[in-house]
This record gives structure tokens, sequence and C-alpha cells, in this order.
């Protein structure tokens, strides 16, 4: 809440020469009485502020009214002088409040009501003096006008001091989460301290997302509200640590997708807080091959739903070794029939050796498997009856026939074998 101004403009009010230096005298010898009256008032008006057993709450109270009718009578006595002291102090008042976390409706009424009681002995003491309804009239102008610019001023210091504790607590949060995917392990001492720091609640579990960085950062790039989430947008690729993503903080692949405008994500598995750095490199290997067509491109892709490729994927170099050595009696075959014979002989694997099975997914008559698995029983001879070949056949396939189906997948241009996605370490 915030006090309105009163009527008029700054240069429209009075000045403190109206003020008679007996009404000031009178002021300052009662301040101590106003202040009870103010500070009961305030109190009573005011739930915040009532806090009979808190000690140190209520000292702080007293020395606040204090200040601000010493001030308030200073201000009188030389309102030109008195103005930077006196919007400096108040600033300090709402840069306070902002500090212990409190909201700033209750320094607002209490600086209402403060003033309000103070206007009130004023005019008490300006009647003794048999002070004029003019003189009166201009006193009170200039009353609400500083109590207008002293809640003005403890507002601005409210807002500064959240805009700085907001950039403090990013800060911190950013580096605790640069300490958790770091290299290494973390003393479990460092991260509560360093969490309670940062106002972070710590898990047990934690996944971690990553995304498309954008070229500019602002608040569509937040995390998902209630996630309790820690994110980095400087890091390359920027990421978000999700706590407990399997339980109370469990958020859904469409409100993970719309919380990050649709750019593309991948989130990696969930694992112990101290594993934290293991689900970074899942999820940004998932989400390398996203940007390769060997996972959706699209969307959110989740670790766990892909474990088998993100496996076959785990060692592409080694993965690549294998492959040739396996699929070498391939080489033989021109390209053509080379593919269709590797689409078949994957397919005869994963059905079992199922050949109506096999006909049905390829859209084949079944003869026209049959006549290319003869034709691969004389390529690779009676391994393809071998326990052990086979897994390695279906290893070896398993990521090259995605060539087959996607002109999307990228390809090896100088592989002298049939074309198959890069193998190469990200």
């Amino acid at each position: 809440m915030t006090i309105p101004p009163p009527p008029g403009t700054p240069d429209d009010l009075p000045t403190a020469p109206l003020v008679p230096p007996d009404l000031v005298r009178l002021l300052r010898a009662r301040l101590d009485t106003v202040a009870d009256t103010v500070e009961a008032e305030v109190r009573r008006q005011v739930p915040e502020y009532a806090r009979p057993a808190d000690d140190a709450y209520r000292k702080n109270l007293r020395e606040g009214v204090v200040l601000a009718l010493t001030l308030f009578v200073d201000q009188l006595a030389d309102a030109a002088g008195q103005g930077d002291t006196i919007t400096a102090t108040y600033r300090e008042l709402g840069r306070g409040e902002a500090l212990e976390g409190r909201g700033l409706d209750a320094l607002q009424s209490a600086l209402r009501i403060g003033g309000l009681e103070a206007w009130r002995a004023m005019g008490r003491t300006a009647e003794e003096l048999g002070l004029d309804s003019g003189t009166v009239t201009a006193l009170g102008e200039l009353a609400f006008r500083t109590v207008h610019e002293v809640a003005e001023a403890a507002t601005a210091g409210y807002a500064e001091a959240r805009l700085r504790s907001t950039e403090e607590g990013d800060r911190r949060r950013r580096r605790l989460l640069r300490l958790l995917l770091g290299e290494g392990p973390v003393p479990p001492e460092t991260v509560r301290d360093l969490a309670h720091s940062a106002r972070w609640t710590v898990p047990e579990q934690a996944a971690v997302v990553v995304f498309v960085a954008t070229s500019r950062h602002g608040e569509d790039d937040r995390p998902p509200p209630g996630t309790g989430a820690l994110v980095d947008l400087a890091a390359r690729p920027p990421r978000m640590l999700l706590p407990d993503p399997d339980g109370t903080g469990r958020i859904g692949c469409r409100a993970l997708a719309a919380a990050l405008r649709g750019r593309p994500a991948a989130v990696g598995p969930t694992v112990p807080l101290t594993d934290a750095a293991r689900s970074l490199h899942w999820a940004s290997r998932a989400l390398g091959l996203m940007g390769r067509g060997i996972l959706p491109r699209q969307g959110v892709v989740r670790c766990a739903d892909h474990l088998s490729t993100l496996l076959l994927y785990g060692d592409e170099p080694l993965h690549a070794h294998l492959a040739a050595r396996v699929l070498a009696p391939l080489d033989t075959v021109a390209e053509g029939p080379r593919a269709r014979l590797a689409e078949t002989l994957l397919e005869w694997l994963l059905s079992g050796s199922n050949v109506p099975d096999v006909a049905a997914r390829l859209h084949v008559h079944p003869q026209t498997v049959r006549y290319r698995m003869r034709q691969l029983e004389k390529l690779f001879g009676p391994g393809l009856r071998d326990t052990t070949t086979r897994l390695d056949l279906l290893l070896a396939l398993r990521t090259r026939i995605p060539w087959c189906a996607s002109e999307s997948s990228p390809v090896d241009k100088n592989s002298p074998r049939f074309d198959h996605p890069v193998h190469n370490k990200e």
C-alpha cells in the first residue's frame, strides 16, 4: 500500500519559516510522551508490530518511532536542511524490511498511523499556543507532505534491497549448481551451508535438464514455478537442476516444454544429489543426439525412455569398431541391396527369426524375406545362429539402420562401408 501524495505540488506547500519556534520547542519537550502514544497505536492497528513477547522487536520499534518523531520535528524546524537526512533514514527502514523478509504494507501502515498520531499531538500543542487556523492548515499540509516523502523513500529502499537480494540469491544458487555439477565429490556440509545461504532445500535426489541456448535471456528462461530448480543460463548448454523430480518436484514433459517455450530439452536420469554431474553428462549426450536426429529433435526427451540408445552411443568409436568387424560381410554387396539386407537382418533378429513378422514390418512378401535371408546366410554363414554373434549384429545394426528410415540422420561420408550415423565423441 502506497500512501498517496497530498494535494498540490511541492512548490505549493509551505516551508519551515511558517512554523513558530515555540511549537518546535514544545514538541521536542513532549517527544517521549508522543512516542508512547504513537507506539501504542501502531501496535494496536498493525498486527506485524504487535509482538509484546519479543523484547528486541519492541526495542527496535521504539527506537524507530523516536527517530521518526525526532526527524519530523527537525523537519518542522528546518524543512530544507533535513530533507536528505529523512530520505536516507527511511530508505534504510525500507531496506531493513526487505532484508528481514517482510512485506512493505506493515511499514507503510505504521508510517501512516504514526504520522496521523504525530499530527494530532501537534494540533493539540498548536491549540495551546493559540495559533491561527491558517498556520495550523499550513502545518498540516507540511506534515502530510513529510509522511508522503518518507513513505516514498521507504518504498525505494525496499525495492532496491529486494532487487539486490534477488540478484545475490541468484548468484548463490548458480554457484551451488556449478558446485554440484562440477568434477569430484563435494562435502555434504559444504552443500548444506551454501544451500542455506541460497535459501534452497537440499533434496535426496535430482535430475538435470539441459536445453538449447538462446541469444537473449529473460523471464521466459526462469525455471517452472514451484519446482525449486537451480538454473544456470550462462553455461553451455544452459541447464537446470530439478530437485526430487520423481516426488514432490515432479513436472511433466508438457509443463517443462511450456516453461522452456518449446525449446528442445533433455532430462537426465534421476540420481542421488551427489551424482548430479552424472545426470548432466547423460542429459548433454541426449541433447547432442537430438541435434543429430538420432533422438527426436523437438520437445522434451527423457533419458529414462532412451537408455538403450544412450548406451549404444556411449562409446561411439568402440561401437564403430564393433560394427566394422561384424558387418564386414556386407561390404561385398552393392549399395542398394546392402541397405535392404541390413534392414531385413535387423528385423529378423528383433522378431526372433519369425519370417511372417519380418515381412509385415517391412511391408514385403514373406518370400522376399526368405530370399534375402538365404543371401545373408551365405554372407555370414553359421554365425547367424550363434548367440554372441547375433547380439553383436543387433548392436551394430541398431545404430546404423536409422540411415534407412530417416533422411535427416547424419552420415559418415568417410566410411568405406554403408552409410551410418557419425561415430565421433561429442
